[in-house]
């Protein structure tokens, strides 16, 4: 009886939309609280997406490293019970609303959201309302049994759309509205998100994690349902977490991101394509008015330079993209005005695009990096300083922008911060008119300010500017919670943020019997110029001659290779010297030819 009744209801439910195939969108829609004014300590507006991170890691790192280093927010994988596999996207295919996922299970949940608030972080949890899974049959991670279309004791077959548009009911047609809040996306069971039942449970959901402690929630392929099925949801939680919404925009297409900037914010996907053009040949000058592009507005944006699934896709920068690119346009996210929230994703590598996380998802960090195949990006010295720049300037406008080029361009907020960040493949030298008060200050790309001293670079401004040397493909940024004397210059001889990273050297080179190719250059680590303590190559790959050194992260240096020859005798290269400035993290490869 009750299953008819269910039945019955949803027929009468589904009739606007089998009449008029279409929903309504609602006029004056709830907006919920922003992220900054839910933030426990101070304006912190920076999200760090820990991706496939276990809680117990995550609860581990709040209290190591997120808290101190001023992260607002933490963004944790769906926590809900979802199809077993070692792929990282099984975890977004939902079998029940049970706690227990490959992260841990609900004690680790609430123990890791404790742990975090403990330390100063609040805590977003990626949430999928729009679907189920894609699998005919099976069970989920905590034991509980499926099919496709039926979950025992959840949905049952009428909780679910079968929009009869396409073959198989998946989305094909994004200029169709009603395909793309009915229909199925990639396969998956979508929920009828516009009945009362759906909405109900889904909110039931939502309030289980709110009375965990959850401070937000990432609604996932936001874009495929329907705004008003959202606002009807979120309408039914007991409180008003910080909401973002995947939203995708496409040209042309009906569903915009705008449909859904009442509801909470939306991830602004072509502020990440501007990026990734800008930094990877476009012009970074080109980024001055990035207001002014038709987006949403400003304060309803979440940003994001990347995230787990654009770095897979190729619709970002990410951890593989040459010259610096991925971690000074983090640089430039965190420096620039728009955007309410910005998201930093903490991820691992992958060799497919298909694989889960290393080591059991238990994350895994060094001082400024990551290791067994995580990269920390959150830990990376450049980005962790610009967090507390971020967490300085807030809201002050941008001012004092110039860009002497379209590589080059450095910029003001306020009277709080001033960055310049050099795209280009050589160092940028120039004296810099800033808004900031005459002062000491600590460069926090190429260190911290302790106790009033520099670990990096140290600037001082008098009379309304300074002079620095900005290193190729790197930046530079000082704000006013950062004093400090001190330091190290940033000239050729190496300005350097902290820790080591991995780098691989080819040089590609003929020699004859008893010749052998060495590197000099003007770090210690080269031998700083002296070629009796210069670094020999091995010729295993002849004629690619290799080597595998640790050399300071985000340090430029000069460099060239030499010959020495079986009489003792040294013959260098031709002019120029090579020039590079190592990553922050990880490792890197430098290839060229003997010239």
């Amino acid at each position: 009886m009750a299953l008819l009744l269910r039945l019955t209801i949803t027929a009468l439910q589904t009739l606007p939309l089998l009449f008029s195939l279409g929903h309504a969108i609602p006029l004056e829609p709830t907006r919920n609280g922003t992220l900054s004014s839910r933030a426990t300590v101070g304006p912190k507006s920076v999200i760090v997406q820990m991706f496939e991170w276990t809680w117990d890691s995550i609860a581990a790192e709040c209290t190591a490293f997120l808290g101190p280093a001023g992260y607002g927010y933490v963004q944790t994988s769906p926590p809900q019970e979802h199809i077993t596999g070692t792929q990282w996207w099984t975890d977004y295919q939902p079998v029940s609303y049970i706690l227990t996922s490959k992260r841990g299970d609900r004690a680790q949940f609430q123990s890791m959201i404790e742990t975090c608030h403990a330390a100063g972080v609040l805590v977003i949890a990626d949430t999928i309302f729009n679907h189920m899974t894609g699998n005919a049959e099976g069970s989920g991670v905590a034991g509980s049994t499926y099919t496709q279309f039926v979950y025992p004791g959840i949905y049952q077959a009428q909780d679910f759309h079968y929009c009869g548009l396409e073959p198989g009911n998946t989305i094909v047609n994004y200029d169709n509205e009603v395909e793309v809040w009915t229909c199925e996306l990639e396969g998956l069971a979508d929920l009828a998100t516009d009945t009362t039942y759906v909405q109900g449970r889904l909110a039931e959901y939502g309030n289980d994690l709110i009375s965990l402690g959850v401070d937000g929630m990432r609604l996932d392929a936001a874009k495929n349902i329907a705004p008003a099925d959202i606002e009807a949801i979120v309408a039914q939680f007991d409180a008003s977490p910080y909401l973002t919404q995947e939203v995708i925009w496409g040209a042309g297409q009906p569903v915009t991101p705008e449909l859904y900037t009442g509801i909470g914010n939306v991830q602004e996907f072509r502020y990440t394509t501007a990026l990734q053009s800008a930094f990877l040949g476009g012009g970074i000058s080109n980024l001055e008015n990035l207001s002014d592009q038709g987006w949403i507005d400003s304060s309803d944006a979440d940003v994001f330079v990347t995230n787990h699934d654009t770095e897979r896709n190729g619709g970002s920068l990410n951890y593989e993209s040459p010259s610096n690119t991925y971690a000074t346009a983090m640089i430039f996210s965190l420096a620039y005005s728009f955007g309410n929230t910005v998201s930093i994703l903490s991820s691992y590598e992958f060799a497919t695009t298909d694989d889960g996380a290393p080591n059991g998802g238990a994350g895994e960090c060094s001082s400024t990096g990551g290791t067994d195949g995580w990269i920390c990006q959150h830990r990376w010295a450049a980005v962790s300083g610009m967090v507390g720049f971020k967490n300085n300037v807030g809201s002050a406008a941008l001012n004092d922008w110039i860009s002497p080029q379209s590589e080059q361009i450095a910029f003001g907020r306020g009277a709080l911060g001033f960055v310049a960040i050099n795209n280009a493949d050589s160092p940028w030298s120039a004296t810099f008119s800033t808004s900031l008060p005459d002062d000491s200050y600590c460069d926090v790309i190429s260190g911290t300010s302790s106790s009033g001293n520099c670990t990096g670079t140290g600037i001082t401004i008098s009379g309304g500017s300074f002079t620095a040397s900005v290193p190729a493909r790197s930046a530079i940024a000082i704000h006013t919670g950062a004093l400090g004397t001190g330091g190290i210059t940033g000239t050729g001889s190496g300005s350097s943020g902290s820790g080591t990273v991995s780098v691989t050297i080819e040089e590609t080179a003929t020699t004859t019997f008893g010749e052998n190719i060495f590197i000099s250059g003007s770090i210690p680590e080269l031998g700083s110029w002296d070629t009796d303590d210069s670094i020999a190559l091995s010729s295993a790959d002849y004629p690619v001659w290799t080597l595998t050194i640790d050399l300071p992260a985000n340090t430029l240096f000069d460099y060239k290779f030499i010959r020495k020859e079986t009489d003792g005798s040294i013959v260098w290269e031709s002019d120029p010297n090579r020039e590079t400035t190592t990553v922050w993290s990880g490792s890197e490869s430098l290839t060229s030819t003997w010239r």
